[in-house]
């Protein structure tokens, strides 16, 4: 049975990306994307390559409008603070939707699933209401995961993105000018994405991102401190178990670099490396926040609700 998918906020990058990678779900069918400012366009038209849509178009469709629609799934890819009235509307008029929000509105909700397959596989399956990670967020606890219960004392989070994380309304931060030879330091203190990684993750973390100038891929470099000494084989050995069945986390034997995940749904994690004193560690991850940070994962994740094999519509993983 194909499932019917609408898409809410299609306007974004990572609204192409999941018109992209919906076209291409052997499973799924679009049932309408909407956007305000592209309204009456044909979604080809907007996008790359040979997705075509059947001459769909976009549409303007508000929070009843969009319930009426009766999608078997609906996405939000809406800015933050603005899903509400979406979703008030979703469950009164289409309860049994599945509604997966792409923003942070949701991440700290205990109504809804928190969407990052690696930790939370079991209580995905079969969930109506999935919040998607962030970008950042899910490439930190990617790079701590394996090492949950083993630390001390903050755990400090540099990150590094390229500029399409900036989203479409101009700013510095996606003016490829002004980042030109540039990296613009941000939200260093009190970050969105430093609560979630830290609730999630359950460990105190301190998360200082930059823009630059290449689009699309980011990535992290965590600093932590363990709480008894260790060995670099004994920490490889817990990161090789942790990602050995997992479609979408690999293990490098160097550290991770975001050119080499970009266009990918993959998140590469780093060889760690550990101080002299064999407690401090350091740990790379990266991924493209376009699809693994964002459009894949929540691809991944219906795949995971509806039980579907997980990688369907993600092969090649590229």
């Amino acid at each position: 049975m194909t499932i019917n998918v609408g898409l809410i906020g299609a306007r974004g990058y990572v609204g192409r990306e999941m018109l992209e990678l919906i076209a291409r779900h052997p499973e799924l069918s679009l049932a309408y994307a909407s956007s305000r400012e592209w309204d009456g366009k044909p979604i080809a038209d907007m996008l790359d390559g040979d997705v075509h849509f059947d001459g769909q178009v976009f549409e303007a469709l508000g929070p009843e409008a969009a319930a009426d629609r009766q999608a078997d799934v609906v996405i939000l890819g809406l800015p933050n603070g603005k899903a509400a009235p979406f979703v008030e509307a979703l469950s009164n008029t289409a309860s049994e939707s599945v509604l997966i929000d792409l923003s942070a509105d949701y991440r700290h909700d205990s109504g809804w699933i928190y969407g990052l397959p690696e930790r939370n596989r079991a209580q995905i399956k079969g969930a109506t209401r999935i919040a998607n990670p962030g970008c950042y967020a899910t490439a930190a606890q990617l790079a701590l995961l394996p090492l949950q219960g083993l630390l001390e004392g903050q755990a400090h989070v540099f990150g590094l993105s390229g500029w399409s994380g900036a989203g479409t309304t101009p700013s510095r931060k996606n003016d490829p000018e002004a980042l030109h030879d540039n990296v613009i330091p941000y939200g260093l203190v009190g970050h969105g994405h430093e609560k979630e990684i830290a609730v999630h993750s359950g460990e105190d973390v301190r998360f200082m991102p930059c823009v630059t100038s290449f689009f699309r891929g980011l990535i992290v470099t965590v600093s932590a401190q363990l709480a008894g000494a260790a060995d670099e084989e004994q920490i490889r050995n817990l990161f090789a178990e942790t990602y050995q069945n997992e479609p979408f986390a690999t293990l490098l034997d160097e550290p991770a670099e975001p050119v080499a995940v970009a266009g990918t749904h993959l998140c590469q994690i780093g060889r760690p490396q550990l101080r002299a004193d064999g407690r401090g560690i350091v740990v790379t991850s990266a991924l493209d926040n376009l699809l693994k940070g964002a459009a894949s994962q929540a691809i991944q994740n219906l795949n995971l609700v509806l039980g579907f094999d997980e990688k369907t519509g993600l092969t090649p993983a590229r």
